[in-house]
């Protein structure tokens, strides 16, 4: 096998079992928060710990991708997380199940960062686009992820039993499969973190993943809740399985609609159907209706974060892989922030109200989209030298 179709197969997994085991914790939130008889609210604070572990470790993936090929931080993270995520399913108090979700976070934040970077040095070697493919392929993992809870959940297995095979597989797939990936990638300028005032570039991209990331982290980990509370069905996995699909095979495609629509439509188009989703299920919570509501609500978030990330990777004042870390620092919070959002604001007003907060999530990807490439056209248009007079 050529070698950048080798190191592109192997990438490709650890994408699809990040998805698989990101899957398999937000599936049996709806579980833990049973065992511990946690309300919305306290099921919210808990879920907190995590966007504040993922923050701590900014400065840290920004150091280890400025210091080392990217496969190495990208591996060692992941071989802790999946140890987290075995702690997690038999932790039996709170103060362990939080000590446990922290590190899940913290190593999965590191991992994203470094699988990020390895991708788009990877794209380098490759005239078409393949970021799209790698996000539809952790979407396919998280669908994988689903599916394998809802057998979990139907044969009444226990989610000590289920979390330590998931746990398993994903250690013993990056013992073997790191050593194939990408190496040499290590950028030598642009790794500082510039404080002061914000670059505009990166800042745009930031508010675009973090909204982006919310209604993400918010359909992952409440969209079970809101299947089984509100529709009251009793195999609550449904909701969450089709948001998978759909977001999956959306990505798969999103590499050629971008190159058909543009970005800048594409972002356009991703908010409509955002907002269409949301609002379908929320007027009409049925389960058919649902159904079909946060299936638009994939297609609409599908291309958000990949597109995001290719543009991160264009910076003029990082290197890709500092880019990435700091657009990612928008993601993690956006991802683990907006569970807790929920929790709070279905506490106070109902679940079902609560997620309207998705579709205000979509509606800004249409100004600051529009904003980011009105600052991208006028630092290109710098950049053209003015022909000398002769």
């Amino acid at each position: 096998m050529e070698l950048r179709n080798q190191q592109r197969l192997f990438l490709s997994i650890f994408f699809f079992i990040s998805g698989f085991t990101f899957s398999t914790w937000a599936s049996r939130i709806p579980t833990i928060k049973t065992f511990y008889g946690f309300n919305e609210a306290e099921m919210g604070t808990v879920l907190l710990a995590m966007p504040i572990s993922s923050l701590i470790g900014l400065p840290i993936s920004g150091w280890l991708i400025g210091r080392f090929d990217s496969r190495i931080p990208l591996a060692a993270s992941f071989g802790i997380n999946s140890m987290a995520l075995a702690c997690i399913g038999f932790a039996q108090t709170t103060p362990i199940l939080i000590a446990s979700m922290c590190v899940f976070a913290f190593t999965m934040r590191i991992f994203s960062i470094s699988a990020n970077t390895q991708s788009i040095a990877l794209q380098k070697h490759f005239s078409k686009k393949i970021l799209g493919a790698f996000h539809g392929l952790w979407s396919t993992g998280g669908i994988a992820g689903v599916g394998f809870c809802t057998l979990m959940v139907a044969t009444d297995t226990s989610i000590e039993v289920h979390l330590t095979i998931v746990a398993a597989l994903a250690f013993i797939i990056t013992l073997f499969s790191y050593r194939f990936l990408l190496q040499q990638d290590r950028s030598s300028q642009g790794n500082k973190l510039i404080l002061g005032k914000p670059d505009p570039y990166i800042l745009y991209l930031g508010i675009l993943i973090f909204f982006a990331a919310v209604c993400e982290g918010g359909m992952f980990d409440w969209s079970g809740i809101f299947f089984r509370e509100v529709l009251n069905v009793r195999i609550f996995t449904y909701g969450y399985l089709i948001f998978m699909i759909c977001m999956a095979l959306a990505r798969f495609f999103s590499d050629r609609i971008i190159d058909r629509l543009g970005m800048a439509t594409t972002y356009l188009l991703s908010s409509i159907l955002v907002i269409m989703g949301i609002s379908l299920a929320v007027a009409f919570p049925t389960f058919w209706t649902s159904l079909l509501g946060f299936s638009l609500t994939g297609f609409g978030t599908a291309a958000i974060v990949p597109m995001t990330y290719a543009l991160a990777g264009g910076s003029k004042n990082y290197s890709p892989g500092m880019a990435i870390s700091i657009i990612a620092t928008y993601a993690t919070l956006g991802m683990l922030a907006g569970p807790p959002l929920i929790g709070y604001l279905a506490h106070a007003f109902g679940l079902r109200v609560s997620f309207i907060a998705f579709a205000l999530c979509g509606l800004v990807f249409i100004p600051v989209s529009r904003l980011f490439f009105q600052h991208k056209q006028r630092e290109d248009q710098r950049e053209i030298p003015t022909p000398e007079l002769v």
